[in-house]
């Protein structure tokens, strides 16, 4: 099932839509229910990771000083 909503847009951010819609030879109503979709599946999963990491501290699951010290290590910038 599909339902239909009203949304507003600049005039600039409108002329985008409608230039990225012609490019692509999609609909604006497409273009923006892909984008929607996109922005949706997106930050549900990092509320998830956020969340998943809220309950591992909840339990008292943390990291070594060892452990946070290799990962740091890892990305240190290296002496020239």
């Amino acid at each position: 099932m599909t339902a239909a909503f009203t949304i507003r847009l600049d005039d600039q951010m409108l002329a985008k839509l409608d230039a990225l819609a012609s490019d692509i030879d999609r609909s604006r109503s497409w273009l923006a229910a892909k984008a929607i979709e996109d922005y949706l599946e997106r930050n549900a999963w990092q509320i998830a990771r956020i969340k998943d990491g809220l309950d591992d501290a909840d339990r008292g699951e943390f990291a070594s000083d060892e452990e946070v010290e290799t990962v740091f290590a890892k990305y240190r910038a290296k002496p020239a």
